[in-house]
């Protein structure tokens, strides 16, 4: 087991703000634009926020690196939570349907962390499992634009469906944050 003094040093980018993740000025996440009108607009641009910062999280990182574990007994890693995320993408999307469920991508419970594995194989599919699930979510809920209608069979409204995804996004972010410093030290919004 590790002893704390066997963590990697903490580090960042920034120049300006030793806590952070980038300058200010190199956050990709950041605009000099207007801010969003409107609610959906509002929601739309707080999703995008969180998944550019779980891919920030992510970046540089090897096969190994992705796929390090939290602490025992959890299974977390970096590369689990992409896979987690396209798995629940994945399952919203069961919600604004009659259908049944879609299978699972990863099969059985806890597999999208249980099977992140260190294989170059297993990230790229990851990554394309995440973007092929939340494009097609994104395009199942833009035929919905009101946000209170309650298209599924669990009657849930598509606000609702939006700010739990916001939701997940925004925890998932926080265990990147923590994972990412475990990995190689390096800390940030």
């Amino acid at each position: 087991m590790a002893r704390m003094t066997d963590q990697p040093a903490r580090w960042t980018r920034s120049t300006i703000y030793p806590d952070m993740w980038a300058d200010p000025d190199d956050d990709p996440r950041e605009s000099d634009g207007p801010e969003p009108e409107g609610e959906l607009a509002t929601l739309l641009d707080y999703l995008s926020g969180y998944r550019a910062t779980l891919r920030m999280k992510c970046e540089g990182l090897d096969a190994e690196q992705l796929a390090r574990r939290s602490v025992p007994p959890s299974t977390m890693s970096l590369l689990g939570l992409v896979r987690h995320l396209a798995e629940v993408e994945r399952d919203w999307r069961g919600w604004i349907t009659h259908d049944d469920p879609l299978p699972k991508l990863y099969g059985k419970r806890d597999a999208d962390f249980d099977q992140a594995v260190a294989e170059q194989a297993v990230v790229d599919a990851a990554y394309a499992d995440l973007e092929r699930e939340q494009a097609a979510t994104d395009a199942a809920l833009a035929a919905h634009p009101d946000l209170g209608a309650r298209p599924g069979k669990d009657g849930i409204s598509i606000r609702s469906l939006m700010v739990h995804r916001i939701e997940e996004y925004a925890r998932h972010c926080g265990h990147a944050d923590l994972l990412r410093e475990c990995v190689d030290g390096r800390v940030g919004q």
